[in-house]
């Protein structure tokens, strides 16, 4: 994240603390803030009395303080930055709820917004990778979410799908269903024409069909029907049919690193082509059961044309299961 801190030009105070009101918010009233001990707050004012709504609905965060505080006829959700590990990433969060509460002038909606932010914010920060991804993390999710699109708008019902993505829960495979599983790779449009497979394990199926699919991604920021990491999220939660699909979908994406930052509006992707390979005994590949013993940690290269004879069409994998 590139952007300059905006508690950088707001002073310690000496007791309680000094704020710098959020431009451009058109609903209640946001404030980016600094404590007498120099920590870094985000403070969302509120009229009226909402102790009760908050105390119901009540979180606690992994290093960032959460405190409902009493003024005179208002009171003020304050958010702590508690530990310094990683200001851009509390940045980031804050961006993502002072967006949420752009527009909303009744200080009871914008609490629930709040706190619902603050929820999501919670199954994000005990994920393993409480951080911003990298860009080639983002191209790798990208082409895995879009997998995850077909398998449940062309071959499996919403909740197996999501079921079925598994990548996050350090499976072999990204995805494993019935007695299928599939590698996900992602390119680039300028990449070179080979991927890496970063273990032994990625190409050694536990399953009779073992797919490995490549997706060509091109940043096309101006495309119509382009999409961002955050936009492809969006539409996916759109799609998905039933709350425990939802649900378990929001569980997976957090535990991967994922949080609605503003840093995964861009890039935008189309996926120009998708590529299809059966793993079969005869696949060029380094696999746990075959290797010499004393090897481990292997990762390698595998040219796309050399294994172009085991090219097989999308259908084999996402046809009628």
């Amino acid at each position: 994240m590139n952007r300059n801190s905006p508690w950088n030009e707001i002073a310690t105070p000496i007791v309680d603390y000094n704020v710098r009101r959020v431009a451009g918010v058109q609903g209640v009233p946001v404030y980016w803030g600094k404590d007498a001990t120099g920590q870094c707050l985000l403070i969302v004012e509120l009229q009226g009395d909402h102790s009760i709504q908050y105390r119901s609905d009540a979180i606690s965060l992994y290093g960032i303080g959460v405190d409902l505080r009493n003024g005179e006829n208002t009171q003020r959700l304050v958010l702590t930055l508690a530990r310094h590990v990683d200001r851009d990433l509390f940045i980031g969060l804050c961006d993502t709820l002072i967006a949420s509460l752009l527009n909303v002038a009744d200080s009871q909606v914008a609490l629930a917004v709040s706190l619902a932010h603050l929820k999501r914010w919670k199954a994000f920060l005990a994920g393993r990778k409480a951080r911003v991804l990298s860009e080639e993390e983002v191209r790798g999710l990208f082409a895995e979410l879009y997998v995850l699109r077909l398998l449940y708008r062309q071959t499996l019902p919403h909740r197996i799908a999501v079921n079925a993505w598994c990548g996050v829960d350090d499976a072999h495979q990204d995805f494993i269903f019935e007695n299928t599983a599939i590698e996900v790779k992602s390119l680039s449009g300028r990449e070179r024409n080979s991927v890496r497979i970063s273990s032994e394990d990625q190409l050694e199926g536990l399953t009779d069909n073992l797919f490995l699919m490549t997706v060509r991604l091109s940043d096309m920021p101006d495309a119509e029907k382009a999409l961002s990491l955050n936009g492809l999220v969006a539409l996916i939660e759109q799609e998905l049919n039933t709350s425990e699909a939802l649900e378990q979908f929001s569980g997976k994406i957090a535990g991967i690193g994922y949080a609605p930052l503003a840093d995964y509006d861009a890039p935008r992707f189309l996926v120009s082509a998708t590529n299809s390979y059966r793993v079969t005994e005869e696949f060029p590949r380094l696999i746990r059961s075959q290797l010499p013993q004393g090897l481990v940690h292997v990762s390698y290269d595998v040219q796309l044309e050399a294994i172009e004879q085991f090219a097989c069409e999308d259908d084999a994998i996402f046809g009628s299961h």
